[in-house]
């Protein structure tokens, strides 16, 4: 049975409490998107100057506020839509588990809160709240129906948390660091889009319009093409660094930076990434390949210490 199946079946059977309801309305997994407002200043080396660590966690909590509030309000503006998707109709709100009503001031509420977050920390992170706010709130009204601009929408959301934390830290960031997450950004994105375009449970007529936009070849290729970018960025960055006694950690790092792009594409290609968070937490290979990651990069921090 497929997993989307087994879920339905699930849902079918038993009706969230109140909690239950607004807790997946929030997407808690979602904040491991988030981790890249910490990545920044760590990319940079700032984690353990003074109060960064402190103002980068904090940043990171807004952002998790203004996420988890956006998909609250977005939730709202999608549930017609969600109730035609073989997957997001058991959304609380589409399910009509959660009031319309509710779910709109809880969001607002949540993105109000983050946004004084982000000024409590600074003019400049607040600024960046906004636009990713901005951004992310006007997704579901206009961009996510335009060809081309709906991918570039959403890879724009995970730079504006990397700017995010470069700003918190204060950091400047690096060129080359930011070209790694703006092409594994659309990576990701042109693979979700691969896996809605591909996904066989919806008829062509339920789908959103702007995917018949797209051609698997297509998007096949700009997966192609922001790997190979991805990796020779990485590149570039890992080799700009002095080594630390000696010791090319950064360069280090190349290699499962490099199995965690492949792994995902593989992944992509049979059928996975229409739900990235899903695809992170369940894929042991890529879970290993990302501790192997991180391992080396804290051998590094560690080692500068």
């Amino acid at each position: 049975m497929e997993p989307a199946t087994a879920g339905s079946l699930r849902l079918r059977a038993e009706r969230r409490s109140r909690l239950g309801a607004v807790i997946v309305t929030l997407r808690p997994k979602q904040w491991i998107k988030n981790v890249l407002v910490i990545a920044a200043a760590g990319a940079a080396g700032a984690l353990g100057h003074d109060d960064t660590p402190g103002r980068v966690t904090v940043a990171f909590a807004s952002f998790c506020f203004l996420a988890s509030g956006i998909y609250a309000i977005n939730d709202v503006r999608d549930a017609d839509e969600d109730r035609r998707h073989p997957r997001k109709r058991f959304r609380p709100v589409a399910a009509g588990e959660l009031d319309p009503r509710f779910a709109t001031g809880l969001g607002l509420s949540l993105v109000i809160f983050g946004l004084l977050l982000c000024a409590a920390i600074g003019p400049l992170v607040a600024l960046v709240g906004i636009g990713y706010a901005a951004l992310t709130l006007s997704y579901t009204l206009v961009w996510r129906h335009l060809f081309v601009f709906d991918i570039f929408a959403v890879a724009g959301g995970f730079v504006l948390r990397a700017v995010a934390g470069g700003t918190a830290a204060p950091v400047t960031l690096s060129r080359w660091f930011l070209l790694v997450v703006t092409s594994s950004a659309v990576f990701v994105a042109a693979a979700k889009r691969y896996a809605e375009q591909c996904r066989t449970e919806a008829p062509s007529d339920r789908r959103r319009r702007v995917l018949d936009s797209y051609s698997p070849r297509a998007l096949e290729l700009v997966i192609a093409g922001a790997t190979v970018v991805a990796l020779l960025a990485y590149c570039m960055w890992a080799f700009s660094l002095p080594d630390v006694r000696g010791v090319p950690w950064r360069p280090l790092t190349i290699l499962p930076f490099a199995g965690c792009l492949l792994r995902y594409g593989d992944l992509v290609h049979r059928g996975a990434g229409e739900a990235p968070e899903d695809v992170l937490m369940s894929d042991r290979p890529l879970q290993l390949a990302g501790l192997a990651w991180l391992a080396l990069f804290a051998l590094e921090v560690h080692a500068a210490s």
